[in-house]
Formats: structure tokens, C-alpha cells, sequence
């Protein structure tokens, strides 16, 4: 079917009180992982690249896009495309033509008013090219002294009406609230600040999203969507299932050479750990 829009997706996921999955990406097995989970669990799906992952592929952006968007379209379930932590402008400029409706445009490492300017500029440009835009925002640091502070460190947490004037004021379609979780956990102890949440849903009229949530357990997974989560971000966890079925193949086998039959077995484990976590997500 033709590509899906990210922002359709969320916003009828949010309507609903539920929440959709968006998966990072890196290699084609990623691709087909997410894909053929989706299509098991009969649920629609994001197929998310980062500019990590970007800058992994040499720093070219379309042989992954054209990949995703191909396995997309050949794909029985409502499938998007979405260039997440987006840092870079001209990254941000090549979106429309790789195939991406949305991008999260991350300049959360900055002291909130330089956050902001930056993100208020790239929402409009985005919009101005039908793209649905999400943006990041923290305990920004570099206030009273203090040193900048990653907004999904430790302790960080998003204030509402901070975060209330920053959606207005930059026009952004979604937030990414830091309630709680670190990116590239692997250990799933995350503890949410559910209160928070309830807070921020409160006060905010778009949809919320939440990064980090490889480290999350299922049941606060499931506490996050009912308490306003629509967009669930997951990477890393991913990125165990592979890698540990690759281990644990090639312990068996010493004598494989064939790449194909140790990549099958990755991939075959991220598809489970996909259709799992939709089955969280409901």
C-alpha cells in the first residue's frame, strides 16, 4: 500500500488513547524485521532512521530511505517514514525527497530560547513542505550556571508550562517529554514519573511521544500510553534481540562464513521482539 503519513498515524492513535510504535532502523534486516512484526501483529508501523544512523551509512541518507519506503509499500499494514534526532539543517532539507513526512527536529541540547528559535524556524520551513515536525524538550541546562544537560539525563524532566509555551510559540505538531527514560538502555529499569505525565497530557494539545522506551518494562509501557503517550520510540532493544541471537548462533556454529545465515537468525528475533511490543502497545 502507498506510504502512510507519521502524523496521521499519531494523531489517530492519540484520538484513540493508544499509542503507535515507531522503530529506529539501520540495516535492511531492521527493515523487514519491523515490517513483517507489524504485519503479524496486523498493527501500522514507523519505520524511523536517525542521523546516527545517516552518518553510519557513509552520510547518505537514500540507499536506507529508498530500502524503508520500498519494504513500506509492498507492506499489508499502514507503514511511515520518519527521520528522527535530526541536528542538522541540510539533513532536515533532504526529508521530502527521501520518501520521510515527519522528522523530529532535536536542538534540545541547547539553553531553552536557543531550543526554541532553532526549532520555531525548522517547524515552519517543515511545514511549509507538508512535513509533520516533533520536537524534544527537557530540564534544558546552561540556567543559573549550570552546564547544559542532555534532557533525557537522569532526574531530567520536562516542565508543562514551559513546555506549554514552547509547542506554542514553535508550532511543533508533537512533543518528546523526558519523564523519565535514558536513550540506549539495556536493561529495562526505567521508572516513569506517571504523575508527570498526567500533567503534561493535561496541558498540552498534541500528541506526546516517548523516547527511550527500550528501557521501559511492559507495564509501564502500558501505563504510559493510557496516560497519554501516542508515539512509542524503540531502538535499542531491537539492537539486543539481533545481536544476542547473532552470538548465540555463531557460538554454535564457529564455522559459519555465510553472512546470510547469521543475519536471517538476527533478523528472525527482531521480528519477535517487534511483534511483542506491539502486543504491549495493544
Amino acid at each position: 500500500m502507498p506510504l502512510a503519513a507519521t502524523g496521521e498515524l499519531v494523531t489517530r492513535a492519540a484520538a484513540a488513547r493508544s499509542a503507535v510504535a515507531a522503530f529506529n532502523i539501520i540495516t535492511l534486516e531492521h527493515v523487514e524485521a519491523v515490517v513483517a512484526g507489524a504485519e503479524a501483529a496486523g498493527a501500522p508501523v514507523v519505520l524511523q532512521v536517525s542521523e546516527n544512523a545517516v552518518k553510519f551509512r557513509y552520510g547518505r541518507l537514500l540507499p536506507l530511505a529508498r530500502g524503508a519506503a520500498a519494504a513500506a509499500e509492498r507492506a499489508t499494514v499502514p507503514v511511515a517514514l520518519h527521520l528522527d534526532h535530526v541536528q542538522s539543517d541540510d539533513l532536515l532539507r533532504q526529508a521530502p525527497g527521501a520518501g520521510f513526512s515527519s522528522v523530529m527536529y532535536d536542538a534540545s541540547r541547547l539553553p531553552y530560547a536557543e531550543n526554541l528559535a532553532a526549532t520555531r524556524a525548522a517547524a515552519e520551513w517543515a511545514h511549509a513542505k507538508g512535513l509533520w515536525i516533533e520536537a524534544e524538550l527537557g530540564e534544558i541546562g546552561g540556567k543559573n550556571g549550570r552546564p547544559p544537560l542532555d534532557a533525557h539525563a537522569p532526574g531530567a524532566r520536562t516542565d508543562p508550562a514551559e513546555a506549554q509555551a514552547f509547542v506554542t510559540e514553535s508550532g511543533v505538531d508533537a512533543l518528546a517529554v523526558a519523564i523519565g527514560t535514558t536513550h540506549a538502555m539495556t536493561e529495562r529499569t526505567a521508572a516513569l514519573d506517571h504523575d508527570l505525565l498526567k500533567r503534561l497530557a493535561g496541558t498540552l494539545d498534541v500528541p506526546l511521544v516517548l523516547h527511550g522506551s527500550s528501557g521501559v518494562p511492559d507495564g509501564e509501557l502500558t501505563a504510559a500510553v493510557t496516560g497519554g503517550i501516542a508515539k512509542v520510540n524503540v531502538g535499542t532493544a531491537l539492537n539486543i534481540a539481533m545481536t544476542g541471537a547473532i552470538r548465540a548462533f555463531l557460538a554454535a556454529h564457529p564455522e559459519a562464513v555465510d553472512s546470510r545465515t547469521y543475519l536471517s537468525v538476527g533478523r528472525e528475533a527482531m521480528v519477535g521482539e517487534v511483534h511483542r511490543l506491539l502486543g504491549v502497545l495493544g
